[in-house]
This record gives structure tokens, sequence and C-alpha cells, in this order.
């Protein structure tokens, strides 16, 4: 039995909750991971799975071998990584996730720089704007909108992004403009987002130094941020949408700024990724790239 193996193939089925997602992120038959299993429990003396013909749970031996587990591949593979780095840049395959208007407008367009920093790097992007199960998925970080909410995972902020209210020339040739979020309210149609997992519709905000108003009904809304660009360059209403995406449709008279005297609170953008991942060279390069890209960079948020 190769005993290594077996725990890593042990500590990815707690992690996943199956063996067959846990076969398919280790290349491995799934028939390969429940050998490798059951010859672990034989090696130990005692029984680390419950297996049902509907899911899988550790037992509660299972669950602290799976935590010693954790800590020594982690070990293993930190010592390796230190080994390789002194020769070589880091290699394997990263599977990471990001919200659509972040990864088409921001994150794509930078890639190659990376690629040219790291080739052996290869990267699977996920883009979505709905929370994946990082661990279930087989994802290795997930990039986010918004304040941390999982105190499982670990989370470093990238860059907080100002939001701009805007519309295009021909709605306002056909509408008016603004004078106030009260006129916006009363008088307008307004695009806004939704989040998908809960169906709630997120508001469009409008702050200075006394008030803050916020409008939570949108005539048209989305829950793809690209799909609310969409729908801003279409003239269906005016909406809020983060400057440093829309900054080109600006520039180029496409999207019409409005009611500059009122803000709304920066979102803040974060990488997020489980604990037991931190030693991963090639996820740590990412990361630190991904954060520096936006520290080096001086655009308009």
């Amino acid at each position: 039995m190769n005993q290594l193996l077996a725990m890593r193939a042990f500590v990815r089925v707690v992690e996943t909750g199956s063996f067959s997602r846990a076969a398919d992120q280790l290349a491995l038959p799934r028939s390969t991971v429940s050998k490798l299993i059951t010859d672990l429990e034989k090696h130990l003396g005692i029984k680390l799975m419950h297996r049902t013909t509907r899911a899988v749970a550790a037992t509660s031996d299972g669950l602290e071998y799976c935590s010693h587990a954790r800590r020594l591949i982690a070990e293993l593979d930190s010592v390796d990584t230190t080994a390789r780095g002194k020769k070589l840049k880091p290699g394997g395959h990263l599977r990471v996730d990001a919200p659509a208007s972040f990864a088409h407008c921001l994150l794509i367009p930078a890639l190659k720089d990376f690629h040219r920093e790291y080739p052996d790097i290869t990267i699977a992007l996920g883009i979505s704007d709905r929370p994946v199960n990082i661990v279930g998925e087989g994802v290795d970080c997930v990039i986010r909108a918004g304040e941390l909410d999982d105190m499982t995972m670990i989370g470093r902020k990238i860059v907080e992004l100002q939001y701009v209210t805007c519309a295009t020339p021909a709605y306002l040739e056909r509408m008016g403009t603004p004078s106030s979020p009260i006129d916006l309210q009363k008088n307008h149609v307004q695009a806004g987002y939704f989040f998908a997992a809960t169906g709630k519709s997120e508001p469009l905000i409008f702050e200075d130094a006394y008030h803050r108003h916020e409008i939570g009904h949108c005539e048209f809304s989305t829950n793809d941020g690209n799909g609310l660009k969409e729908m801003m360059l279409a003239g269906l209403g005016i909406g809020q949408h983060f400057r440093r995406i829309v900054q080109p449709y600006l520039d180029a008279g496409e999207l019409v700024p409005l009611l500059e005297d009122w803000s709304r609170p920066a979102m803040p953008f974060h990488v997020i990724y489980p604990t037991n991942r931190h030693q991963n060279a090639r996820l740590k390069v990412f990361i630190d790239w991904v954060i520096q890209m936006f520290r080096d960079e001086s655009p308009i948020n």
C-alpha cells in the first residue's frame, strides 16, 4: 500500500464527502480510491469511514486521523516545495473561480503576464457570480466580492472597487437627467443586480455627508455582473457598476456618469482559499501575483 497516497485519498474524501469527487480531483479511478482507504483501515486497525449507498462520512476516529493527516501532508508538501523551489519555479494545475465582470474585464486580460512569469502553471478559470463549494468542487481559490463570512477559509484582500452611477446618452435624451436619488427613484427606470442564491435584490445606494438613500426595486435586474453592464449599455435604465469595469464606456461616451455628488461604499474583493492549501506553491504565487497586480497599477478604482 502507498500510505501517503492513501492518506491523501482519505483526506480528499472527507473534504468532498464523495468517493467520486475525490477520485476526479486526484485523477484516479473511484475503485482505486475506495481500495486505498480500505487498505488504510486494515493497516491502522480502525474504521475510518461510514459508508452507505447515499453518502460517506468519517467516523470519530477518522476525523481525528484526518486532522493529523492534513498536517503531515501540508508539511511534506512544504518540504518538497522548498527543495524544488531552489531550482525551478512552481508548476502544476490551478482551479480558480471569479465573478463574471471581474474575470472578463480585469483578470483575463492580465493572465498573459502571469503565464509569462509562471509558464509551468496551468489555470482552469470558472466564471460565475454564484458562490461555489470550494472543497466540494475542487477549487483551489475563489475571488469574491464583499466581506468575508466563512471563518473556515483564509481570505486576503485584493482591492476595493468604487461604484459609479451611469446611463447611456440615449436614455438620458429620452427620460431626462435625474437631479437627485429621489428623482431617480420616482421618475426613472433602474437596472440592478440580484443574488442568484437568494433572489434578493441588491439596492442602489446613494450617500452624502448627511443622507443615505436606497432604491430596492429595479425594473430590470440580473444575477450576472456582465449582464448588468449590458443592460445599462442597452439603455434599459440607470444603474450602478464598478467604475473600473465601465471606465472604457465612460471614456468613449457610451455611458454618462450621474449624481456625482453622491457616492456608494466601495466593494472589497478578496481571494479566498481553504486553510489546508496555504502551503501550495502554485497557489501562493498566484495569490501573491493577483494582489500585487492591483498594487502595481494606479487605475481608477
